[in-house]
């Protein structure tokens, strides 16, 4: 599968329309901060997401990656299948599901863990934090995501980690009224989630980096930051793209992305969502102020990482 986000030669990038977006919340009546020259910063930027990439390519390289901690589970291969393409992704309600270890340079020894749902066809995004991923806490950590959603769970596809694939996530799918649809990827094959892979960085390691995180207490708060901040910023405010279709020409591949929309703006297209939940999503947009979920970020993400330093 090909992830949402990227960019190529042949599509505008995403600087535009983030910042068109920030823009409109500056000139907000609301927000007290209107300024007469405001709209100037959406004429254009000096430098392509390629050329940023480049520049920070040394800079990142002095940094570790995090390691993955996926480690196979054993119970209920038999029962919960594949993901073969079955799926309507012209609807809103199927989730990719993935963990991110905290762990520093090492597995061992307990962590936190973060973990992302995706929506396939909006790019929605919610996600939480567990110690040491027990199956217990995921359950409850995916129990409080859904119950966040602004549309109903149709599909839930994971890895082939232990942490997903056990008894008490398979009966919160299973044993409801409407079953929600469970599936997993293949083994080694970690572009069959490539929408939540994708935002293994945007979402996590973006926000809290690859060092360890090794104090319970942390993680309500990071959930919390999750929950109350984080994704209200990527969901509302933050544009992406997303691959609208791909072709071959002779040996290479060329793909066209539609224009790069938020999560809440593909929401809200006509069709997607009954009319009383856009309104509610409208509600939720007009209530929220990027610049004030800035600064609660700031000061949240300063109150997490004091502690992991005063400990290394």
């Amino acid at each position: 599968m090909t992830p949402e986000i990227g960019v190529n030669e042949h599509e505008p990038g995403i600087e535009k329309p983030m910042i068109a977006q920030s823009a409109s919340a500056l000139c907000a009546p609301q927000s007290g901060r209107q300024e007469p020259d405001a709209r100037r910063v959406v004429r254009g930027l000096p430098f392509s997401a390629a050329t940023l990439d480049r520049l920070l390519a040394p800079a990142r390289a002095e940094h570790w990656r995090g390691r993955g901690g996926t480690k196979p589970g054993s119970l209920l291969r038999s029962e919960i299948p594949i993901r073969t393409g079955t799926w309507d992704l012209s609807r809103v309600g199927y989730l990719e599901a993935d963990s991110v270890a905290h762990c520093g340079g090492s597995l061992a020894g307990d962590f936190i863990w973060s973990l992302t749902y995706t929506d396939i066809l909006s790019g929605w995004t919610e996600g939480g934090a567990v110690w040491n991923k027990g199956a217990a806490g995921v359950m409850e950590a995916t129990r409080q995501v859904e119950q966040r959603l602004p549309f109903a769970l149709l599909g839930f596809d994971s890895d082939n980690g232990g942490e997903f694939l056990n008894r008490h996530l398979w009966s919160y799918m299973r044993e409801r009224p409407q079953a929600v649809e469970f599936t997993r990827s293949r083994p080694y094959h970690s572009d069959d989630n490539a929408h939540v892979e994708q935002k293994n960085w945007t979402w996590a390691r973006q926000l809290l980096g690859y060092g360890r995180l090794e104090n319970p207490l942390l993680v309500e708060p990071i959930s919390a930051l999750y929950r109350e901040v984080w994704a209200p910023w990527q969901n509302f405010f933050l544009p992406c793209l997303k691959l609208e279709h791909k072709w071959r020409e002779g040996s290479h591949w060329r793909k066209r992305y539609e224009s790069p929309r938020t999560a809440y703006e593909r929401l809200c297209t006509p069709g997607i969502l009954p009319l009383k939940n856009r309104r509610q999503l409208r509600e939720r947009y007009e209530s929220l102020d990027p610049f004030d979920l800035k600064d609660q970020l700031e000061k949240k993400l300063k109150q997490i990482l004091r502690p992991t330093t005063s400990c290394e």
